[in-house]
């Protein structure tokens, strides 16, 4: 959780939203990546799908049925979505999102028994240091906001 809040404050440098989103299989990194959304005007430029797609091709398969998501935000539905496609086996999320969060908040996209897969989901992991990263980014966007 370490290096996808590293990579969250790589994409707040960038002007994105800090989300920050690592990939492991085993005890190595796969794939890591932070939002793009601004940067490519791409709205599904999530982290986590931007990790989940490189991490199928690190691994050369789309089944990423024993690996581990890291994620700085609670994932939205999208997202959500994504991680039962892939498959994953894990989705550890630092802060909960009371206005899209998708595993925990609003919807459990990825514990629907309806579903073909279920992840395992833990949410708070390193909470204080990932909700800091987001509060402060939102705080010095409408400070600029204000100011234009």
């Amino acid at each position: 959780m370490r290096r996808a809040i590293e990579l969250a404050r790589e994409a707040e440098r960038l002007g994105e939203v800090p989300v920050g989103a690592v990939i492991t299989q085993g005890h190595r990194i796969v794939a890591e990546a932070f939002n793009l959304r601004e940067t490519l005007s791409d709205p599904t430029a999530h982290a986590e799908r931007l990790a989940i797609s490189l991490a199928g091709k690190a691994l050369g398969t789309w089944r990423l049925d024993h690996c581990k998501l890291y994620v700085t935000l609670e994932p939205c539905s999208m997202c959500a979505g994504s991680i039962v496609l892939a498959r994953l086996s894990s989705v550890y999320y630092g802060v909960p999102d009371p206005k899209a969060g998708a595993c925990d908040s609003l919807f459990r996209i990825t514990n629907d028994r309806r579903l073909n897969h279920q992840a395992d989901v833990r949410g708070g992991l390193l909470a204080p240091e990932c909700a800091n990263l987001l509060s402060q980014f939102f705080r010095t966007l409408r400070t600029r906001t204000k100011l234009s």
